[in-house]
């Protein structure tokens, strides 16, 4: 590649990254699937990429395997199963605290199994919902919905969009990830909760549940049953090292058929700004990563992660979670994923690189999609400020990556 055409790929990839990180700007008013889309259009029209070249940058089994996840997702919301289990957590939980780790747990286990961000999605309208009604204060509940979503979603390939990318680049089978990495997300949780506990004790010593007195929601038990049903035949087929991405939509497929639903309701509720978002971020990355510039930075900081698995663990761990939080989690793990083939242990790097990227999201409000779905769908019932999640995310984000370092590389 020419001098010029390095120069426009990295200022095309650094007007796309500033475009998907902030706020919408009055000049260009594009959200981040747009702004994706213009770096595409722009690669290409650059010269950087040719059109054949950009097609084959989208890792289409990320792109399978998040719809698969998000059609079996739908079909539990429309089943009503998301709203009835927060209905359940608040009639069982008898105290404020209580109902805290019930949702954290609802939230950690829901977002392993499915995709966090559709998982927040979903849950979020349900949660302020059941808060309002049983007349507690909402900050507590949604910091725990968002951190346990992140926490969660860590022990398995299919748990956040990252982890999926991992996945197809690392051919690590899901049994093996999923071994190395459920242990840590357990811990996660029980650490995020403690932590938010301790903040949040005199508010939630203070508070009492108005327990609902009227029917449950409505529940669909044969659609949920046919779901889960589909649901434990695909994870049993990850376990089994079926192809991730056509297991998950296959069992996406044979909803639709068996569900009898209307598959207009269904295609509704995938997130396609979602897909639309990744599709056009592989080709962007892909044209960055043709400057050779990424290559270089890895060459200059090699000697900084050590000579030992054991240090190149730690120092890749807080390098991932540094550079999930400037570049955001998925843009650096489509970067500095190339990087991994040149340490020592490379499948355990994959693992470290999962752990950190997804714990550093917790740092700030801005550190994943999970974050920012939770606080602007409740932005009507309650306003979470940046130092007002801060405060919790800092202390979770460093006490969680500790431990969980430890554990994956006890566990190897």
């Amino acid at each position: 590649m020419d001098a010029r055409k390095e120069w426009l790929a990295i200022g095309i990839f650094a007007l796309t990254y500033v475009l998907i990180s902030g706020r919408r700007l009055k000049v260009l008013p594009l959200n981040r699937p747009a702004a994706a889309l213009l770096g595409t259009v722009l690669m290409v029209a650059a010269g950087v990429l040719t059109p054949e070249e950009a097609y084959q940058a989208v890792d289409y089994d990320t792109l399978v395997l998040l719809l698969g996840m998000m059609l079996i997702a739908a079909y539990l919301h429309l089943a009503g199963f998301f709203e009835w289990c927060a209905d359940r957590i608040l009639r069982l939980a008898g105290t404020p605290t209580r109902l805290l780790a019930g949702l954290m747990a609802v939230s950690g286990l829901a977002s392993a199994l499915l995709v966090n961000d559709t998982v927040c999605l979903m849950l979020t309208p349900l949660v302020v919902a059941v808060i309002v009604r049983g007349g507690l204060p909402l900050p507590p509940y949604l910091l725990a919905l968002a951190m346990s979503a992140n926490l969660g979603s860590v022990a398995t390939l299919v748990g956040n969009p990252q982890n999926m990318i991992i996945g197809s680049m690392s051919g690590i089978p899901f049994a093996v990830f999923t071994r190395s990495l459920a242990l840590p997300a357990v811990a996660g949780l029980l650490l995020a909760f403690g932590v938010l506990w301790w903040g949040f004790r005199d508010v939630l010593r203070m508070a009492l549940i108005r327990v609902p007195t009227g029917p449950p929601p409505r529940l669909e038990r044969r659609l949920v049953a046919l779901s889960l049903m589909v649901l434990v035949g695909v994870f049993a087929g990850f376990m089994a090292g079926w192809r991730l991405a056509w297991t998950a939509l296959g069992g996406g497929a044979l909803l639709m058929v068996l569900a009898r639903r209307d598959t207009h309701e269904v295609l509704k509720l995938v997130d396609w700004h979602l897909l639309v978002f990744f599709a056009a971020l592989f080709v962007v990355v892909e044209g960055f990563n043709r400057t050779g510039l990424p290559d270089q930075w890895y060459e200059h900081l090699r000697p900084l992660f050590g000579a030992t698995p054991w240090t190149q663990a730690w120092h890749w761990a807080w390098f991932s979670a540094l550079g999930s939080n400037v570049f955001s989690n998925v843009p650096f793990v489509l970067v500095a994923g190339s990087w991994i083939e040149n340490f020592l242990d490379p499948v355990l790097m994959w693992k470290v690189m999962a752990l950190a990227t997804t714990f550093a999201g917790n740092l700030t409000i801005l550190g994943s999609v999970a974050n920012i779905i939770v606080v602007e769908s409740a932005r009507g019932h309650c306003e979470v400020g940046f130092w007002d999640y801060a405060r919790y995310g800092i202390p979770v984000t460093l006490l969680t990556t500790i431990v969980g370092m430890f554990l994956v590389l006890w566990i190897g």
